[in-house]
């Protein structure tokens, strides 16, 4: 077709199809970017519910304590329990952490605050990195996570005596924690607290529970005095205050002496 015409529209033609294809070039740049750029920070003025997260076997009897002190501060508390016996994929537990988020928006809320304890905080991760909670999340903070693995969840898998899913993915080896760790631990949205216990005997180290990004600190950076066992870290007094502080309209930071 281009050997039937002149020259000068030969010229043209090609013109006009080297600019149809940058365009198109430039468009599907854009979107790659689009997807990649990070969600923009979540207004932090004004609260939301709090979402709570148990840990690894689902149960939320130890976290009533925890409700109880956000109830009084005025804050509204659901507790998200994992499926099932709790001791499954943490993505479905993230999930459903997504679903009651969006519901909570949906139903007028300007946003929420997830705290995740133990395996729950590994879910909330999932939640904000995989499942849109970018976007509408203002805080989380996480409390004795074990964002790196535990030494007992990789004792059990060698033992042979019995590490479900959710267990093995608690590993440090595991593949889901190591695509949470590849990149930004704390992606952009929310903002991160992130707290453990030296006392923890159940996440080890328990330096596990420091996030890169977060605002992290051991309890006894700030208690010295304090023994919290990794069971005894949702009830703590110390950590019921913390916890209060860290979901204010206030930048999260490492709390002083009074909280102990």
């Amino acid at each position: 077709m281009l050997a039937s015409l002149s020259p000068a529209r030969r010229r043209l033609w090609l013109a006009v199809a080297a600019l149809v294809v940058l365009a198109t070039v430039a468009g599907s740049v854009a979107l790659v970017l689009g997807r990649d750029e990070p969600a923009p920070p979540v207004a932090q003025g004004e609260v939301g519910p709090v979402l709570l997260l148990p840990g690894y076997g689902g149960s939320d009897a130890g976290l009533e304590d925890l409700a109880g002190a956000l109830e009084a501060e005025g804050r509204t508390v659901e507790v998200v329990p994992p499926p099932g016996d709790g001791r499954g994929d943490l993505r479905d537990h993230a999930a459903l952490v997504a679903e009651a988020a969006q519901a909570a928006v949906a139903a007028g809320a300007p946003s929420v605050d997830v705290v995740g304890y133990s395996a729950g905080g590994v879910a909330a991760r999932l939640y904000v990195a995989e499942l849109g909670g970018d976007e509408i999340t203002r805080r989380v903070l996480t409390l004795a996570s074990p964002h790196h693995g535990t030494e007992l969840a990789e004792a059990a898998g060698l033992a042979g005596a019995g590490c479900p899913e959710g267990c093995q993915q608690l590993q440090p080896d595991s593949e889901l924690l190591a695509g949470l760790n590849a990149g930004d631990e704390t992606p952009s949205g929310p903002e991160w607290a992130a707290l453990w216990t030296e006392d923890d005997q159940t996440v080890v180290p328990p330096t596990s529970g420091r996030l890169d990004g977060a605002v992290s600190f051991g309890l006894q950076d700030v208690c010295p005095d304090l023994v919290v066992s990794h069971g005894e870290v949702p009830s703590t007094p110390a950590v019921l205050r913390i916890v209060v502080a860290e979901l204010d309209t206030t930048p999260p930071a490492v709390p002083g002496p009074e909280v102990c």
